[in-house]
């Protein structure tokens, strides 16, 4: 009788969990006539215009690779962009084209995270982070921001949780899944704690353009930050093309170097058609993402207020496409309450403990559905709360 076989996946593989929210998304494929507010996607398709440049660039055969870094013209263009947010990156060193944001956050990892570095991801937070680090060899430490603050960012906040022993700082400002923002001066509190214990930031700003009643402000653009800050965005939230997966990272380049090389080995270059796409919406569909901003707003007004007449009680998310509503009274388990919401109602929510600690006892609502959808989905989650 022959000896089983030990397994073969790395203790890293073995460890890693599935994705908490994929969970949702799969008992929601076994049921009939869901709807669903559990996907961060927007129901737009991309502007006519980057579509179009995407159709052309197939027509005329343009399939090769790029440049590893990516085209030259669209580097050009992200520079020239983000100016609107006090940006200044050089296209020939600091900047980096990828296959979506999530690439390049990775790459950061990789390329700054020796094993047993102590990386401080605050919770609750987009569930990606945790295992970039675990993959880069890292240890996470996390650090919980709270209802009461309407989970932004404090320098009391790393304090408590250790965050000094940090090598590396993860932000996502706005926020997935809260809809959290920070101001500037909220900003400074976390610049000042970074430099003091000389830690390295990586800023998700992927929904740097949708915030609702202010202008986004990038902690790359506080004092003494810039050199020791990388900061990623992308096509996927703001211009509707999740699948396209185009992303960038802009940073010193010593940093864009050492993560470009391991692009390099890892991805080669990102997506050609994609990048053709990304030009042309640098240069010509503002208009679009205003309209489609515009459209998120109303949404968010309108979940807000159904929320708190629900006595969900739901701060003021002011980014991204998230609200993070409290589970009703009577409901502690954020889990269960999803959990027979979609078995009752159909449904589909994400419990809010899935991004970590903080989010217990909450819910991720994405308004990224149209209107009707999110209608319907409120009145069902009206009756449940009432009948239980």
């Amino acid at each position: 009788m022959s000896e089983q076989a030990s397994s073969p996946l790395s203790e890293r593989a073995r460890e890693t969990p599935p994705s908490g929210i994929r969970r949702f998304f799969e008992l929601a494929e076994e049921m009939d006539d869901i709807v669903s507010l559990g996907v961060g996607e927007p129901d737009f398709s991309a502007p006519w215009a980057a579509r179009t440049a995407a159709i052309d660039s197939l027509e005329r055969g343009r399939t090769s690779y790029t440049a590893n870094r990516g085209r030259r013209d669209l580097r050009e263009r992200i520079a020239a962009h983000v100016t609107r947010y006090d940006l200044d990156y050089d296209p020939d060193e600091e900047i980096l084209v990828t296959a979506g944001a999530s690439e390049a956050v990775d790459l950061a990892m990789r390329a700054l995270v020796d094993p047993g570095d102590a990386v401080a991801v605050p919770q609750p937070s987009y569930i990606s982070y945790g295992p970039t680090v675990t993959f880069a060899g890292g240890d996470v430490v996390s650090v919980s921001t709270r209802a009461e603050n309407d989970f932004t960012l404090t320098y009391d906040d790393l304090e408590r949780a250790g965050a000094a022993d940090a090598s590396v700082l993860v932000l996502c400002y706005p926020n997935n899944p809260t809809g959290a923002v920070m101001t500037r001066s909220e900003l400074r509190e976390v610049a000042e704690f970074a430099r003091e214990h000389d830690i390295f930031v990586l800023s998700d700003e992927i929904y740097a353009a949708l915030r609702y009643e202010d202008e986004h402000v990038s902690i790359a653009t506080l004092p003494g930050m810039r050199e020791r800050t990388v900061v990623f965005n992308g096509f996927s939230k703001a211009y509707a093309m999740t699948g396209m997966r185009l992303g960038y990272a802009l940073g010193p380049p010593e940093v864009i170097d050492a993560m470009n090389r391991i692009h390099q080995y890892t991805m080669l270059s990102a997506p050609t058609t994609a990048q053709f796409a990304a030009i042309e919406a640098l240069e010509s569909c503002d208009d679009a993402v205003a309209e489609m901003r515009r459209e998120f707003d109303r949404r968010r007004q309108f979940v807000i207020s159904r929320f708190n007449d629900l006595g969900m009680d739901c701060f003021e998310a002011k980014g991204a496409f998230y609200v993070f509503p409290e589970c009703p009274p009577g409901w502690e388990d954020d889990e269960a309450f999803a959990e027979a919401l979609i078995r009752e109602e159909r449904v589909a929510l994400v419990p809010g403990r899935v991004f970590g600690s903080g989010g217990e006892g909450h819910l991720r609502v994405s308004y990224a559905s149209a209107m009707p959808e999110l209608k319907t989905a409120l009145d069902r989650i009206e009756s449940f709360v009432a009948s239980n």
